[in-house]
Order: structure tokens, then C-alpha cells, then sequence
């Protein structure tokens, strides 16, 4: 009798003759290129270090499309963007030490964010492993240490035999739910070694797919049948699961108001009759949600951000849906289903009853209402313009990446993203720089659609130096630099908390950044309010990176955590 699990895939006569005569001259470098190559990567990222040159040398006799930043965490940032955007483990190429350390921010980002990042690292040679202090370049006593608490697993190939399989245990290890960046470490004589093993060519990995347990979506189904105010809270969770659809056709089959978090923008449409939009940040959507009698959160830890700065307080029943296993039930109570987004919600599609609420599109219009006019009696005509002109100039399927900025935090709440999958922040772990690599990222994925980038004056000095990459790869990427001459948020919490600002802290002289850009060869415009979405839309229509500086001091909404 045979079993599958005994089939074995015999190798063609082809397949056998390349692996008894390898072509000479290759290295430990070319096993990570194979690997890579044969697990389906097409592009990969990175900066070269003296410690990973074997694995730079290699990519020049593959068919991989290289992208080199000129900081390793930018690199990172580019990798997470490649991830989010086409649903790929993005491979990130790093030398031992300073280079690898320096990438650490970028990881935070990718973890908090699911994003799948395959960072591929460089070790000091094999006899310097172990904690000892050899005074190696580079070396640190346990280098996977610092990596071990950010990124999802860590994986270490200390021959080149081990190389193949510790890449594609990685791989799988990024791409299954929830998504992560992962850590791989290959000593540099490893690296450097001529090999005999023979070219890697299979290369097919298999991630698990998390399904919810039937017992517990039989009990959710049945308290959204029976519940007479139901609400949703949409997170980052459905927008990576691919699931908008099925929420949609689950939110109108029960008549469940909808709103997305801060990661979850375009899970819903913005103008449906159940959208409550993404106004967590106010006690108007806070309270609605409060008074939901069965609460279905989907694929959100309703972590700081997305639960009005842990002031929300559910009184109805919680059902959480939720792929990563620390984030179920960490902060509320709930019936907790620990599965994939897209998986949840088709078992929910097939067992829930129909409702009908006639009057839930009139209870969400009310709650915008009520924000609206809280949000025009603060004087904020500008902001909302600014906010307006983007959206107007931004073409509908094109992808947006915003730092942590004074408008960024406004689209997080304001901002229509069209479509799910096109608007991205640094949210997830808050760290500066993240907008102008990030969309190099996604453009080098999808030069179909023109990238937008968003950065204020402060976040932007982290990225000038990719302008020579936006310039030589010719990516398709605009970048809005928000010029208030600081840190304007920060000014902002300083005079919230303290009375005043700290000018030496908060007060940025700058460069002028249309020069600056000029001089990398990037076209550069200076804009208005008023100019904006003309120029805006020009930039983006324009082949080939550019740059668009708006001088402009903006306000924040006032917070309503505190109340």
C-alpha cells in the first residue's frame, strides 16, 4: 500500500547531471542566491559589508533584481513595504554588526506590522562564534540576541549543507500567519567557501494555514444572529488576510456598523451606509462601540492606538478574531478565535443568520455627525485642506506610505485609502524615517501605479540619502515633505504636558529640500495649501522619482482620550 506522504518527487536525468557537475567557481553566496531563487524571490534588498560579500558577489550570476539602499534600516523599511504590497517574504541582505543593528527599527516595524521580511545576515568566521571575545570585525558575543525578542524566528546555517534548509525554514516561518520578519545568520568562511553541493533547485515551502476552531465560530455566528446592536472593528489583520469582500458581505448580512483601525484603512469602504470610517481617536466612535452588545473584532489587538489610548471599555460581548496568539485577548475579555482573518470570516459567512437593522446606516450617520461638527468647531480648515488636496491628486489605486507626522496622524483617522492594501504608516512600532524607503519598497514591486510618500521635515533628514536610490533605480516615487521647521507633534505634546516647548529639541533648521533634492538630480517643487493638489498631481504623473516641499505649520484635532 502507499501512502502520499511516501511519494517522493524522482529528479529528471536533466535535474540529475546538473547535480552530479555543478558549474565551478561557486560559493556558500551562491546557496543563499539559489535558495532564494528557487523559493520564488524576484527581488531582494539590502547593503553590502565586508563579511557578506560572497552573498553581493553572487547575486551578479543570478537572475534576482537587486535594490541597494544606503542605510540598512531603509533597507529594511523597503523589504517591509515589498512584503505588505505583494503578500512576499522580502529578502533583506546584511552584513554582521553595525549593519546588522542598525536594521533593528526597520524589524520592530515589520513585526508589529506583520510584514514578511527574510533578513539574511553575515556572521564573524565560524571560529568566532560562540561568545568569546576574539576581536573579529564586526563582532558581537551573541549577534542573534539582539534580534531574537523582534523578529518572529532566528535561524543559523553554520555549513553550507545546512544553508538551503535553513533559508526555506525561514521563508515558511515568514509567511505563515501571522506574517514577520525573520532572521537568518551564516558565518562569513561559510560564505566564502567554494562548494560542491549541488545548485539548489527545489525550493517549494508549505506555510500552515491557521483555521478557526468550528466550535467557537458556531458561538460567535450565533451571538451576531442574536444581537440587537452589533458592531465591528476592522484591523490590519483583514487588509493582510485579503478578507475586505467577506467582511463586507458579513457587515451587510448582519447590519453591523464598521470601523477600521489605524492598520486596517480600506478594509471597509469609506462611504458605505455601515462605515463608521476610522475615528478611534474620539469619544463619539469610542462610546458606539462601547454600547455594542456584541463587539466582533477582526484581525486588530485593540492595542493604544486602536482603542482611544486604552480608555475604550467595552460593555457588550468581545469576539476577537486574531492570527497572533499574543494579541488574543491581551487587552479585553473575549471569545477569543485564533485563526486567519479570511478563514474566520468564511465560517462565519456560512453559519450566521441574516439580521435586519433598518435603522444602523441613520446610528452611523449620527455618530459622523457628531465628529464632524466636534472636529469643525477646533478651527482646523487648513489641515482638512492639506488632507483634501492629497487625496484629490493621489490616483485611487495608488499606494500611500506616511511617517510619523502631523498629517499622517490625520489620514489615520481622516484619510480615504480607496482600496485595501494601498495606505501604509509606521504605526505598528512608531519609528521615525519610515515613508520615502518604504515607498521605494512598493514601487520596486509595482511600477504600474505612481508611490506616494509623506514625511514631515523631522522624519524626512532620516531618508535624504535615498534620493540617490529613488535616482538611480528611476523608482516611481513622489515624496511630501510637510516643512514646519521641527518637530511638530512633539512641539505639540511638550505644550500639552509641560506648558511650553524645549525650542533646542523640538526646532529643526533644516535644508532647503527642493535643493537638496536637485542636487541628487530629483526634480523638486515648492508648494502652497492652495497649489498643492495642482502640483501635487503634476509629481505624480511624472515618470521617475520627485519631490514636493510644503511649508506649512499644522495642528492636531484635539485628543478625547483624556476627557
Amino acid at each position: 500500500m502507499t501512502h502520499d506522504h511516501d511519494l517522493v518527487l524522482r529528479p529528471t536525468a536533466a535535474q540529475t547531471e546538473a547535480a552530479l557537475n555543478p558549474p565551478p567557481g561557486r560559493t556558500g553566496g551562491d546557496l543563499v542566491v539559489e535558495s532564494l531563487a528557487a523559493l520564488g524571490a524576484t527581488t531582494v534588498f539590502g547593503l553590502p559589508g565586508q563579511h557578506a560579500l560572497a552573498v553581493f558577489d553572487a547575486l551578479r550570476r543570478s537572475d534576482l533584481r537587486y535594490i541597494g539602499l544606503r542605510v540598512e534600516n531603509n533597507a529594511g523599511f523597503a523589504a517591509d513595504a515589498y512584503g505588505r504590497v505583494t503578500g512576499e517574504a522580502a529578502p533583506l541582505l546584511l552584513s554582521t554588526g553595525p549593519g546588522a543593528l542598525t536594521s533593528l527599527a526597520a524589524l520592530q516595524e515589520a513585526r508589529a506590522a506583520s510584514a514578511p521580511v527574510l533578513a539574511i545576515c553575515s556572521q564573524v568566521p565560524t571560529a568566532g562564534l560562540g561568545g568569546g571575545r576574539h576581536g573579529h570585525l564586526h563582532e558581537l558575543p551573541d549577534q542573534a540576541a539582539s534580534f531574537r525578542g523582534v523578529v518572529k524566528s532566528v535561524h543559523t546555517a553554520r555549513t553550507q549543507s545546512q544553508i538551503p534548509s535553513a533559508i526555506a525554514e525561514a521563508w515558511t516561518s515568514a509567511l505563515t500567519v501571522p506574517h514577520g520578519p525573520v532572521w537568518v545568520e551564516i558565518p562569513q568562511d561559510v560564505l566564502l567557501a567554494e562548494t560542491s553541493i549541488p545548485v539548489v533547485s527545489g525550493g517549494d515551502t508549505f506555510p500552515e494555514e491557521l483555521p478557526p476552531r468550528p466550535e467557537l465560530t458556531a458561538v460567535a455566528a450565533d451571538l451576531l444572529t442574536r444581537a440587537e446592536r452589533p458592531a465591528i472593528v476592522a484591523g490590519g489583520g483583514v487588509v493582510r488576510a485579503d478578507a475586505a469582500k467577506k467582511l463586507r458581505q458579513l457587515a451587510e448580512l448582519i447590519q453591523a456598523p464598521v470601523v477600521t483601525t489605524y492598520g486596517g484603512k480600506g478594509a471597509f469602504p469609506w462611504t458605505h451606509p455601515l462605515s463608521l470610517q476610522s475615528w478611534l481617536e474620539d469619544r463619539h466612535t469610542t462610546d458606539f462601540l462601547e454600547d455594542a452588545d456584541v463587539l466582533l473584532v477582526v484581525g486588530s489587538g485593540l492595542g493604544e492606538l486602536s482603542s482611544n489610548y486604552h480608555t475604550f471599555a467595552p460593555r457588550g460581548r468581545v469576539i476577537q478574531i486574531e492570527a497572533d496568539l499574543g494579541k488574543l485577548e491581551s487587552n479585553h475579555p473575549a471569545l477569543g478565535i485564533h485563526a486567519d482573518a479570511r478563514l474566520a470570516l468564511q465560517a462565519l459567512l456560512e453559519t450566521v443568520g441574516e439580521r435586519t437593522d433598518p435603522a444602523a446606516p441613520d446610528r452611523v450617520r449620527q455618530v459622523l455627525d457628531r465628529v464632524g461638527a466636534r472636529i469643525a468647531a477646533q478651527d482646523l480648515t487648513l489641515e482638512q485642506d492639506v488632507l483634501a488636496a492629497v487625496r484629490k491628486a493621489l490616483p485611487p489605486r495608488a499606494p500611500s506610505f506616511w511617517d510619523m507626522t502631523v498629517l499622517a496622524y490625520w489620514a489615520w483617522s481622516a484619510f480615504d485609502a480607496k482600496a485595501p492594501n494601498t495606505m501604509h504608516s509606521a504605526q505598528g512600532a512608531g519609528g521615525l524615517g519610515y515613508a520615502f524607503p518604504a515607498a521605494l519598497g512598493a514601487a520596486a514591486a509595482d511600477p504600474t501605479h505612481p508611490v506616494l510618500a509623506v514625511s514631515g521635515d523631522g522624519g524626512a533628514l532620516y531618508s535624504v540619502a535615498e534620493l540617490a536610490t529613488a535616482r538611480q533605480y528611476g523608482l516611481n516615487v513622489t515624496w511630501l515633505i510637510v516643512d514646519d521647521g521641527g518637530y511638530g507633534i512633539l512641539r505639540e505634546y511638550m505644550t500639552d504636558v509641560f506648558g511650553t516647548p524645549t525650542p533646542t529639541v523640538t526646532d529643526l533648521p533644516g535644508p532647503d529640500f527642493v535643493a537638496l533634492a536637485e542636487s541628487f538630480g530629483v526634480p523638486g517643487v515648492r508648494t502652497s495649501p492652495e497649489t498643492l493638489e495642482t502640483d501635487l498631481a503634476k509629481a505624480l504623473a511624472a515618470p521617475g522619482p520627485s519631490v514636493v516641499v510644503l511649508p506649512a505649520v499644522l495642528r492636531m484635532f484635539a485628543p478625547t482620550h483624556a476627557e
